[in-house]
This record gives structure tokens, C-alpha cells and sequence, in this order.
């Protein structure tokens, strides 16, 4: 908006320094220091490490050498938009029923550790049998009553060991990645946000200018998911030992875990007929549209079918508690 009003690049970053947040404040100097050292824009956001993505500064690179530089500041805008909605829109799908759940799980733990210990001590004046159910729960109650501490010890053990893991092994990264699709319901949701993200990011490379090697290139580099960044280095392999784009992308992906047939047939043509970065664009549209339809479709159906399970358990376990009460006129 600032370079489109006018003002030099120089001045727009001085005066988004003057009103940044704090957390932006030392990035956006080391930019303005790097710009008045002549050091081109991409080059001062490249040492910027993690902060911004390799697909927005490949973007910026290359349109300062075609001189369409407000238009590749549009195409990142939009991109982020339609990432943030997309995320926002997984979010919003997801978040009721780990809400639920975990409430669900919550309520249960205090139940077994405070609420079925304390009928116990109620039970053992009872001079009579108490129904199986009721003697299972308060086993299972005394058990785990005895036995939480070292439960929630070894719990966090494993989530700090596997989250080193998983830091330190790009290899787990990788197997957790590709199981991920195999799950049902949400392993098919996964795969259309992944294509979606490969579609889209390499459709703007490519229609900003970047040969199709390189769009593919950064394309892998700048993917947030093993499996799509593996594919684009296939891809890219293939394609440079002279191989089309479709006949690659079936090398790349003999079982279509990510690519679809129909996703497959239309990037073929339009390769063919010159309009891939059309193609992927629309391409991406649709199967944004896909998993919009999907996850509206997901959180519709989960929310009473998790209320009745939340209920059979929650009710289950008041029934089985009060059957002794129910039975305490032939007890005593």
C-alpha cells in the first residue's frame, strides 16, 4: 500500500518501523540498515532467518529483475490470506471436538481419583454384594487413584522424548508425515490441505516468471510437509533428466498418495497446452473448496455424535455408582 501511495521502498520500511509492533522492531532495522547498505530487498529478507518463508523472498527475487514488484507483494498478500482462512477454517473445525474431548477425559480422571473413591467409603458400611459393574469401577478407581502419579510421570517422559525426537529426526518427521493420510476422515482432509498449499504456492512461482525446475525447487524448500516436499524433489529430478511434468509426477507418486488422478490428468494437459500456472491455481480453488465442504460437513457430524458419547460415558458412570443405591432397600 505504501510503495502504491508513492513512497520509495526505503522510506515505506522506515515508516513500518516507526509503528511496528516491539516483536517486529529488530528485523525491520536490520532490513532498513541492509536496504541503506544497497543490499537488494530479497537478500535483506533471505538474512532474516525465520521469518520469512523461501516462496515470498524467491517471489520478491524475481520481481525485482522484471521490475513487477507491487504485483508480487499482491500475490503474497493474497497467498497469506488464503493460508490464514484455510488454517483458520481447520481451527475452527477441530477446535470443538479436542475441546470436548478433552474435557470429557478431564472429567473422567477427577471422577476416578476424587467423586468413586469417596462411594467406596460409602459402599464398605453396605453388608451385602455389590453389583460387578460397581466393584470393576472401583477397582479400576483404586488403581488408578494409587497409580497417577507415575501415569502422568511416564506421559510426559514420552512426549518429551518423542518431541526431541522429533526435532532431532527429520526421518520421524518424514514416517509421521506420510502415515498421517492413512487416518481415517482426517488423513483424506491432510492430503487436500497439502495439495491445496503445493498447488497454490507453485502456481504464484510460476506465474511470476520462475522456470518450472525452480518454481519446483522452492517449491520443496519452502513446504511445511515432508511428503510434499519430497514429491517436488522427485519431481524436479525427473523433470530435468528430461521427463514431462505428468509422466514425472506419476514417477513421483506411483501411488497417488498425494495426487489425485483427476489433479494428475489436468496439470498433464495444461503443461501441454502452456497454462500450468493457471491450472494450478484453479486446481487449488477447487480443492480449498473440497476441504471447506469437508470440514464443515466433519464438524456438523461430530458435534452430536461427540455429545452422545460424551454422554453414555458421563451417564455410564453415574449408573454404575448409584446401582447400589438403587438396590438399597433389598441391601439393607
Amino acid at each position: 500500500m505504501l510503495l502504491e501511495a508513492g513512497l520509495p521502498l526505503l522510506n515505506a520500511i522506515e515508516l513500518i518501523y516507526s509503528s511496528a509492533p516491539k516483536a517486529w522492531l529488530s528485523w525491520v532495522n536490520n532490513i532498513y540498515a541492509q536496504l541503506k547498505k544497497g543490499e537488494s530487498f530479497s537478500q535483506c529478507l533471505r538474512t532474516q532467518k525465520n521469518v520469512f518463508s523461501m516462496e515470498f523472498i524467491n517471489l520478491i527475487r524475481v520481481s525485482e529483475r522484471t521490475g513487477d514488484f507491487n504485483l508480487a507483494l499482491k500475490t503474497i498478500c493474497l497467498q497469506l490470506e488464503d493460508q490464514i482462512e484455510l488454517r483458520r477454517k481447520i481451527q475452527q473445525a477441530l477446535s470443538y471436538p479436542i475441546i470436548t474431548l478433552s474435557s470429557s477425559c478431564l472429567l473422567v480422571i477427577v471422577m476416578m481419583i476424587w467423586v468413586v473413591p469417596v462411594f467406596k467409603d460409602v459402599f464398605t458400611h453396605f453388608q451385602a454384594e455389590l453389583p460387578a459393574p460397581t466393584k470393576a469401577l472401583i477397582q479400576i478407581s483404586s488403581w488408578f487413584e494409587e497409580c497417577y502419579v507415575a501415569i502422568l510421570i511416564v506421559t510426559m517422559t514420552v512426549i518429551a522424548l518423542f518431541s526431541f525426537a522429533w526435532f532431532k529426526l527429520p526421518r520421524l518427521q518424514k514416517q509421521c508425515d506420510r502415515l498421517s493420510f492413512y487416518i481415517p476422515i482426517i488423513g483424506q482432509l491432510l492430503r487436500l490441505a497439502t495439495l491445496t498449499c503445493w498447488c497454490r504456492t507453485l502456481g504464484h512461482l510460476l506465474k511470476s516468471g520462475l522456470p518450472l525446475p525452480d518454481a519446483l525447487r522452492v517449491t520443496a524448500q519452502s513446504s511445511n510437509h515432508w511428503l510434499s516436499h519430497d514429491f517436488s524433489a522427485e519431481i524436479f529430478k525427473h523433470l530435468t533428466r528430461g521427463w514431462p511434468l505428468g509422466d514425472a509426477i506419476v514417477k513421483a507418486d506411483p501411488r497417488h498418495l498425494l495426487f489425485d488422478l483427476e489433479t494428475l490428468q489436468l496439470l498433464q494437459i495444461a503443461s501441454e497446452s502452456g497454462a500450468l500456472s493457471e491450472m494450478l491455481q484453479r486446481r487449488a480453488l477447487i480443492t480449498g473448496s473440497q476441504l471447506s465442504s469437508r470440514l464443515n460437513t466433519l464438524s456438523q457430524s461430530l458435534e452430536p455424535l461427540l455429545i452422545m458419547i460424551v454422554g453414555v460415558i458421563i451417564g455410564g458412570l453415574v449408573i454404575i455408582l448409584y446401582l447400589p443405591i438403587f438396590n438399597l432397600g433389598q441391601i439393607v
